[in-house]
């Protein structure tokens, strides 16, 4: 498909990537594609970053019929620039479109999207250590019309910002609170989507754990209450007793991270057991009282690897390896990076240059 270009005329000044906060300096042009029923995807264009003009009656703001992904693109020390296996990101963006009824995205006019916003704004991506180019590609619906239903024409965008580390305290540990009334999601819903649904349901527990000092929830399952989920945004793993565990897909309640999934494939590569299995809290907990939880991280696409330092459940806290970064982590953490910025090899062909 065709992609039209009209650059700006009033670049940006760009900020300094000393402490930058996360997600609030976007670049210079963004990518629109529409949708319309009967005729499919059409009109791409990247354009000046700006504001999209939408009536009240835009069914997304009343029905919530949208999309989302996270990624991102890195610069080498060579100066070129990469992302990092956006296929997976493609793949699981059309799995969440089938939930929420929203057409798919043909993969190759996707990739051609991403790559061309990058390459026009390619001095966006920066240099300094531990920085990248976040991009945010997401669909919703654009039906001016209320009623109940699937809409027929939708907008595809994509916009990206320079980043740094996402969350305030870097790679240090942080504190969870284990969240035992409210739910994040549940059998035969939209968690394993990437959906602004899930994210809404979230923001009160998180909004309560935070005014009490932590830094994330880590969610139960919405049946029983009993089993852990994730961890904020993020997919949780733990190292019991040698082990590494995380909790399942199967149910269809967990988001499939492709940061989780790269980490189990290079767990795996180190020669450690991976568990994808159901995880009680109760032995969460009793691993924790017992000092066979070894060590306990996040992992997602903004953040990459978050240790767990400390795990409050029920009123006690339970600290994790000294409130300090394990070394598994710190592995985890430096392979992964390592391989998206170019600084080591990649045995698994995850990185696709793109200019």
């Amino acid at each position: 498909m065709e992609i039209t270009i009209t650059r700006t005329t009033t670049p940006k000044q760009k900020p300094s990537m000393d402490g930058i906060p996360f997600g609030t300096y976007f670049s210079d042009h963004m990518f629109l594609m529409n949708y319309t029923e009967g005729t499919g995807w059409h009109d791409a264009r990247i354009v000046p970053y700006g504001p999209i003009s939408l009536e009240p009656t835009t069914m997304v703001f009343h029905y919530a019929q949208e999309i989302f992904e996270g990624m991102k693109a890195y610069r080498t020390a060579e100066g070129k620039v990469q992302l990092f296996r956006p296929t997976e990101n493609i793949a699981r963006m059309n799995r969440s479109a089938e939930k929420l009824c929203i057409p798919h995205i043909p993969e190759d006019v996707y990739l051609d999207a991403l790559k061309t916003l990058i390459t026009v704004d390619q001095d966006w991506v920066p240099s300094e250590p531990d920085t990248s180019l976040y991009i945010r590609p997401f669909v919703f619906a654009t039906d001016a019309h209320l009623g109940v239903h699937v809409a027929h024409t939708y907008l595809f965008c994509i916009v990206t910002c320079p980043v740094g580390c996402y969350y305030p305290e870097g790679l240090n540990p942080v504190k969870i609170a284990i969240e035992s009334r409210e739910v994040r999601a549940v059998r035969g819903g939209t968690g394993f989507t990437k959906c602004g649904g899930n994210y809404a349901a979230s923001l009160h527990a998180g909004a309560l754990a935070e005014a009490q000092g932590f830094s994330q929830v880590l969610w139960l399952d919405g049946v029983e209450q009993k089993y852990i989920e994730e961890v904020g945004s993020m997919n949780v793993m733990f190292k019991i007793a040698g082990k590494v565990v995380t909790p399942s897909l199967a149910k269809g309640t967990v988001l499939p991270g492709i940061t989780r999934k790269s980490v189990i494939e290079v767990l795996k590569h180190f020669g450690y057991e991976v568990e994808e299995r159901d995880i009680s809290v109760d032995e969460l907990i009793a691993a924790a009282e017992a000092g066979t939880l070894e060590e306990a991280w996040g992992t997602g696409t903004a953040a990459v690897i978050s240790p767990i330092g400390k795990i409050s459940y029920q009123g006690k806290e339970h600290i994790v390896n000294n409130f300090e970064i394990g070394e598994l982590t710190q592995r985890l953490y430096d392979t992964v990076t390592g391989i998206q910025w170019g600084k080591l090899d990649d045995p698994f062909g995850w990185v696709m240059p793109v200019c």
